[in-house]
């Protein structure tokens, strides 16, 4: 077989490799590749690193042993669990988001931005920020907040008013209440672009070069419309990359764009050191992009944005003529809006209609959630038993390419 017949052989297998049409021969390769890479994981763990594996093996076992003595301590080490609870979880929904984005999984969408809309239109509601019974009282794994189902009563009397009448909450009090898990999150994004780096700069310290272009080429081949475009402003971005430095970097990763999964990528090629490139996305993901999100949700939900809204509407309003003597009456129908998106909860009498709304509505965002899990799993054994299938074609291109050669001498 030629070189060129034998590229088309393996392109095709490529192609056709997934869990819908090859499922079998898709997750045999998938358990090898995993199989190969726990084995290479722990020869290196027991070449190099003994000390720190029997370290990190003692330390988990003291720690499982704390937590399982009954003591005075029991108290506080349930608290301690449950902040690295609420912490790992966030974070790990942010590394989720970054490693997923391409799968659809965007946590802040689905955990995030709806927990940041709940505290503020309960804090609304009942005038208060002091809601929370701890940091770590958030949406979690198979668990809701506490505050979401109680009524203001059990909360104290409003502490927070408006000259006009109601309740006005400003976004300077609710923000430090849903600050910390969304910097968690934020610091998930992070660690989460830290593996492309990584790759792209091994591949670049051993003389490989990631040929991103030619992917892009051979992907805009196959799409039209909004890909093909956005591929065609990845590869304008591929052409400035010699440009990256601590500022691009922070910038790329302060706004939400679809080009920052390249940024990784570049800055491991072209060698940035690592303390720039984390640095810059710590402080973009992390502090910027989170606050810009939040207070942008914030806005929305305590009429803020509204109010704005309003105040631009009649002002522009206010100079066409012939509208003038209409405004009254478009104010009136926006505060009606508002109003109406602000009404209070149900009366108890209804309470069991509530809880039966709120049963099927997180039945069905439980399903969502799971079968976006369940896609992204898909992509992960797809992606993986397709790396290990290339590996071995270019085994197999490379036998070939030696063979020829011997024949030819």
């Amino acid at each position: 077989m030629s070189i060129s017949g034998l590229r088309e052989k393996h392109k095709q297998e490529l192609e056709n490799l997934s869990l819908t049409s090859q499922p079998f021969k898709t997750l045999k390769l998938f358990i090898v590749a995993i199989a190969q890479y726990l084995q290479r994981s722990l020869i290196y763990l027991l070449t190099h690193g003994v000390w720190l594996m029997f370290l990190v093996i003692a330390v988990a076992a003291g720690v499982v042993l704390f937590l399982s003595v009954d003591g005075p301590h029991t108290t506080h080490a349930e608290e301690l669990l449950e902040y690295v609870r609420f912490g790992l979880w966030w974070v790990a929904l942010g590394v989720a988001s970054s490693i997923g984005l391409g799968s659809g999984l965007h946590t802040f969408v689905l955990y995030l931005g709806p927990h940041i809309a709940f505290f503020t239109i309960k804090a609304m509601q009942c005038g208060r920020v002091d809601i929370k019974s701890a940091i770590y009282d958030t949406i979690q794994l198979n668990r809701s907040p506490s505050w979401l189902k109680k009524d203001c009563s059990e909360f104290g009397p409003s502490l927070f008013s408006s000259p006009h009448g109601g309740i006005k909450v400003p976004l300077t009090s609710i923000l430090p209440q849903v600050q910390v898990e969304a910097i968690l999150w934020g610091l998930g994004t992070a660690l989460g672009e830290l593996p492309p780096y990584f790759i792209s700069r091994a591949a670049s310290i051993s003389g490989e070069i990631i040929d991103v272009a030619e992917e892009l080429d051979t992907s805009s081949s196959e799409n039209n419309g909004v890909a093909s475009n956005l591929n065609n402003v990845k590869r304008w971005f591929l052409s400035h990359a010699q440009y990256l430095n601590f500022f691009t970097i922070l910038v790329l990763a302060s706004v939400p764009n679809p080009l920052f999964d390249l940024a990784g990528i570049m800055c491991g090629q072209f060698g940035i050191p690592f303390w720039k490139f984390f640095l810059a996305t710590l402080i973009g993901k992390a502090i910027i992009k989170t606050h810009i999100q939040t207070v942008f949700i914030i806005s929305v939900c305590n009429n803020q944005l509204l109010d704005w809204i309003e105040n631009e509407l009649i002002w522009m309003l206010s100079f066409i003529p012939g509208v003038a003597s209409a405004l009254p009456n478009i104010v009136a129908k926006l505060h009606a809006m508002k109003e109406k998106y602000m009404a209070a909860p149900l009366p108890v009498t209804s309470n069991i209609k509530v809880k039966s709304w709120d049963l099927s509505f997180a039945s069905v965002w439980n399903l969502i959630v799971w079968l976006m899990l369940f896609n992204f799993f898909i992509k992960i054994v797809n992606s993986t038993a397709q790396s290990y299938l290339k590996k071995q074609q270019e085994k197999e291109l490379s036998g070939l390419k030696k063979k020829l050669e011997e024949d030819s001498h």
